[in-house]
C-alpha cells in the first residue's frame, strides 16, 4: 500500500471546508427556468431583454379636442393631469406628490418668466439672462422627469415613439403629451373592462340547479329500527 502524504490546502480550498450546517440547502435562482422565455418560441430571453415597440397609439398627438374633459384639464391644470398620469403609470409616487412637482417646475417657471417679462427695463439685463437660463434648465429637466413616465407607459403597451422621442416631446410639446397619455392609458383600461365584463359568470339559477339536481341522483338511505318486547314475542 502507498503511503500517504498530507497536502498543505491553498486559503480558497481552506475556506470551503467551513460549512455551515443547512448552507449546503439553500434554494437556488435558476435563470433558465424562472426567467421571462419568448411567446413564441420558448426560449429564455435575456435579463436586458426588453419587448419591441411596434404598437400604434390610439390618438395622435394633437388629438386633444377627442376628450373634452382631459383637454380641459390639461389646459386649465396640466400639474393635476401629470399627476394622474403619474399615479395610474408608477404606483410608488402618489399624485398629489406629482401634482406639486409638476406646480412648482412647470406652472411656477411660467410664472416667473411672465413676472420677468412684464418688470423689462426694470431688471438688470445680466439678471434677466440669469433667470431665463435658470428657465430652460429647469424646463429641460422636467422634459426629461415627464419624458420618463412616457416611456414607462410606451414600455407597458409597447408603443412607438410618437412623433419622436419622449423627453422631445414633453419638451417642444408638453401640453398634448399629457393629454394623449391621458387618453392612452383610457383607451388601455376601458379594454381590459371590457375583457373582464364579456366573461361569462356562472348564473345564480343554474347553480341552484345544479345543487338541487345534485341532492336528486343522491339515494335516499333511511334507517329503519324494530324493536322487540321479549313479554309479547311481537315485532
Amino acid at each position: 500500500m502507498a503511503e500517504g502524504s498530507y497536502v498543505k490546502l491553498t486559503e480558497d480550498q481552506i475556506a470551503l471546508q467551513n460549512i455551515i450546517p443547512g448552507e449546503l440547502n439553500q434554494p437556488i435562482d435558476i435563470e433558465k427556468v424562472n426567467g421571462r422565455t419568448c411567446e413564441q418560441c420558448g426560449q429564455s430571453l435575456p435579463v436586458s431583454y426588453t419587448p419591441p415597440a411596434d404598437e400604434d397609439w390610439a390618438t395622435g398627438i394633437f388629438g386633444c379636442l377627442e376628450d373634452s374633459n382631459s383637454c380641459v384639464t390639461g389646459l386649465l391644470c396640466p400639474c393635476v393631469l401629470f399627476g394622474r398620469n403619474m399615479a395610474v403609470m408608477n404606483e410608488k409616487i402618489s399624485a398629489d406628490r406629482a401634482c406639486v412637482g409638476h406646480a412648482v417646475c412647470v406652472e411656477g417657471g411660467v410664472a416667473v418668466a411672465a413676472l420677468t417679462m412684464a418688470c423689462n427695463g426694470m431688471i438688470d439685463p445680466d439678471t434677466v439672462c440669469l433667470v431665463a437660463e435658470g428657465l430652460f434648465f429647469a424646463w429641460w429637466v422636467c422634459a426629461i422627469y415627464s419624458g420618463m413616465g412616457r416611456q414607462l407607459l410606451q414600455r407597458k403597451y409597447h408603443l412607438k415613439d410618437s412623433p419622436c422621442d419622449p423627453c422631445v416631446v414633453h419638451c417642444c410639446m408638453h401640453w398634448c403629451a399629457i393629454c394623449q397619455e391621458h387618453r392612452e392609458m383610457k383607451h388601455h383600461l376601458s379594454e381590459e373592462s371590457a375583457a373582464i365584463v364579456d366573461l361569462d359568470p356562472p348564473q345564480l339559477q343554474e347553480m341552484i340547479n345544479a345543487a338541487a339536481a345534485s341532492a336528486d341522483s343522491q339515494p335516499n338511505n333511511q334507517i329503519i329500527i324494530v324493536t322487540t318486547n321479549d313479554d309479547s314475542n311481537s315485532v
